[in-house]
């Protein structure tokens, strides 16, 4: 009951009266929209577009400890209250990126101009005014700080590093070739590590090692397709893009996916993993590892898609691949919970 009237006090007091205000600003402010767009179900639907709700596949990273902290099958009040945990370290890593994204597209907006696909974004496109969408970058970012301290204070602080990581890279460290791609790789990291600290298990170094090495090589794999969709005038839309080649940028997907794959390779085959697991058999996984890593790289350089979420939303070899692996993983894990008996082939 309780719960029941903090809901409908704060969608009366807070949520109602917000986007009331928010409609108005736009509608007064932004020229030129369609009717469709004038109503109160058109504006919201734009709030939603510029939290960009299809990039929260990114947070799945949240998940990882989940499988691999050995959480996922168990006792049912303890695997519910691992998934419901974690499911809440998803939400909010997910209301965090909103922000941050927010804040991008606010600080990038005349960039955005210049790209062909970014400048159709509602703030660039004057859809949204600033003033609109930085009240939604802070409601979010407010949402994730509480929600995120309600299930640990150990979360809100990586989300707090997160957040203030993001925002040093929006305004500053996005400009410096190389580094820009680092920070991103540190912020799954940071997703990572978040999972581990939500759910209450160890926080493996080989989980921050395998997600720093393939977000690497993911974050390479973005600029090498902004730079196949942009061709001479990237420099124009992103400053770094100026520094990067193609052929510099195929050169560092190269050795960044080698990189993946060995870090994988080297975690599956350590003492550590056997102690774990009691098998070592997740090294045979490989082969979905490598062709899942080879096609992304593969599809990426040919620049038929522009960034990693595109691919992995709309490519169903990679999905199909990307499943299997992690239903292979998720049984080798925990086949004797399951009941499913797999031959230790490693075993001496």
């Amino acid at each position: 009951m309780l719960y029941n009237s903090f809901l409908r006090d704060y969608n009366v007091i807070v949520y109602r009266p917000i986007c009331r205000y928010l409609y108005v600003v736009n509608c007064k402010t932004v020229d030129g929209l369609a009717d469709s767009d004038r109503t109160q179900k058109g504006m919201n639907m734009r709030f939603l577009q510029i939290m960009r709700p299809w990039h929260w596949t990114k947070n799945v990273f949240v998940f990882a400890a989940l499988i691999f902290g050995k959480k996922l099958f168990g006792p049912v009040e303890d695997s519910l209250l691992a998934m419901s945990r974690a499911l809440g370290g998803f939400f909010c890593f997910s209301l965090a990126a909103s922000a941050v994204y927010i804040l991008n597209d606010i600080v990038d907006r005349e960039a955005d101009m210049l790209h062909p696909e970014k400048r159709q974004r509602p703030i660039a496109a004057g859809i949204v005014t600033v003033e609109s969408a930085a009240i939604i970058l802070i409601l979010c970012t407010i949402t994730a700080l509480v929600c995120s301290y309600l299930l640990t204070y150990r979360l809100a602080v990586i989300i707090l590093a997160y957040i203030v990581l993001m925002i040093s890279y929006s305004f500053l460290l996005k400009q410096i070739m190389i580094l820009d791609c680092v920070v991103i790789s540190i912020g799954f990291c940071l997703r990572a590590i978040a999972g581990a600290v939500v759910i209450g298990v160890l926080i493996s170094p080989w989980l921050i090692i395998c997600t720093f090495a393939l977000c690497l090589f993911l974050a390479f794999s973005k600029r090498r397709g902004e730079i196949a969709q942009l061709g001479q005038n990237s420099d124009s839309f992103r400053q770094t893009l100026g520094g990067y080649t193609p052929e510099l940028l195929g050169h560092m997907v190269d050795v960044t996916s080698g990189l993946a794959v060995v870090c994988f390779l080297l975690y599956a085959m350590d003492d550590r993993t056997f102690k774990i697991f009691g098998t070592n058999n997740l090294v045979y996984t490989t082969p979905l590892v490598l062709y899942c890593v080879f096609r992304f790289s593969a599809l990426i350089q040919k620049g038929k898609f522009t960034g990693p979420v595109e691919l992995i939303l709309h490519d169903l070899p990679f999905q199909i691949g990307f499943v299997l692996w992690v239903i292979l993983c998720v049984l080798i894990i925990y086949g004797d919970k399951l009941g499913i008996s797999l031959p230790n082939i490693l075993a001496s």
